[in-house]
């Protein structure tokens, strides 16, 4: 198999070689090319052919996120990784570029530590995005936790009662997920009638600054969760960054709840927690939807809840900017449904607001029976 070829984008030599350095140690990638600002990236994108290209966000002449717009302009499709600094400015910058049409990003290493820090930082972030952006095998491991779900789909499992009508909607996204959330969430009714809380895989300070977005998009109100919300139909909870998001039985009802427990499937926040809590806070009455991303995080939730007489559905692998999070659920025949993005809002309206999907509905694949 031919490496991968990836063309690094940044104006400081430092990282152009810490980037370059920690890339061409993995046998599977090949640095074909450097460039120092977006105008002369998009100069070389013709020469170079890179089948990925990490970016910077600030540099001269043509930042960043321009870069990206002019690529996508191009109707190039390659992948582009935008590296992006752990603060407000940063976040905000990296939110605009994905969705300006940039698949993902890591982030910087802080401005501590030594050379061999920063690189193995940059080497536990960034090569398994490479390789799942680009439908290669990873090497399992805790950062590695990225390797494509097998293809074949196994029809559901067969259920032991009917399908309870959902009295929650709980998302579970990663890769691909903000501008998947961005195209799924304003759809959405303020009138939805039961609580959403979702879990995207996104670091502190970017979770806030994006659900900030997404409240200004949906009619629907879209806050980062907090600590002891009681939970009611018409506002999403988003999951803050470094907090596990559960759901908590008070003595004034259900509420949110948020935890800094070890991380799981080496995410926190981690989907498998809100789903397994979501089961237990609504005796099963739950519609858990697992959109694009890296890994298996939510298999196992998605297992609960169809157990529990729940309903699942999935992001097909067509629409999906990685088919690992919803591809290890369909193969694993936890998917009622597997759906372009542009069709699960629907399967949500139907399954919310038909009391016929109390009796349970046949699994479909791209939409069709």
């Amino acid at each position: 198999m031919d490496p991968i070829r990836v063309m690094v984008v940044d104006d400081s030599v430092v990282v152009r070689k810490i980037v370059t350095d920690v890339l061409s140690g993995d046998p599977a990638i090949q640095v074909v090319g450097t460039a120092v600002n977006g105008r002369i990236a998009v100069g070389k994108l013709e020469q170079l052919k890179p089948d990925l290209i990490t970016m910077d966000i600030e540099m001269p002449e043509m930042n960043g996120i321009e870069a990206v717009r002019a690529i996508r302009a191009a109707r190039s499709r390659v992948p582009i990784i935008m590296f992006s600094t752990l603060t407000e400015r940063g976040a905000a910058a990296t939110l605009d570029a994905l969705s300006s049409g940039a698949n993902d990003y890591v982030t910087k290493p802080a401005n501590v530590g030594s050379v061999a820090q920063s690189m193995e930082s940059v080497r536990e972030q960034l090569i398994p995005k490479i390789k799942a952006l680009t439908g290669r095998p990873v090497t399992p491991g805790p950062a590695r936790a990225a390797a494509p779900a097998p293809a074949r789909i196994r029809p559901p499992a067969p259920r032991q009662g009917p399908v309870k009508p959902p009295a929650a909607l709980v998302i579970g996204s990663s890769t691909g997920g903000p501008e998947a959330l961005a195209k799924l969430l304003p759809v959405l009714p303020a009138t939805l009638p039961v609580p959403v809380l979702v879990v995207q895989h996104m670091p502190p300070v970017f979770t806030r600054q994006f659900a900030q977005r997404l409240d200004r998009l949906c009619a629907l109100r879209v806050v980062e969760a907090v600590d002891g919300t009681q939970l009611a139909p018409g506002t999403v909870h988003l999951a803050p960054g470094d907090h596990h998001l559960t759901i908590r039985s008070t003595g004034r009802g259900l509420t949110t709840a948020l935890s800094q427990s070890p991380p799981e499937n080496f995410c926190r926040p981690a989907v498998d927690p809100l789903f397994r809590s979501a089961v237990d806070a609504f005796d099963g009455a739950v519609l858990g939807v697992v959109l694009t991303g890296m890994g298996s995080d939510g298999r196992a939730g998605a297992g609960r809840i169809r157990e529990a007489g729940g309903a699942v559905v999935v992001q097909d692998q067509a629409t999906s900017v990685v088919w690992g999070m919803p591809g290890a659920v369909a193969a694993a025949g936890l998917a009622d449904e597997i759906l372009p993005l542009d069709r699960v809002a629907e399967a949500i309206h139907r399954r919310l607001s038909a009391p016929r999907a109390a009796t349970g509905v046949p699994a479909t694949v791209g939409g069709r029976r």
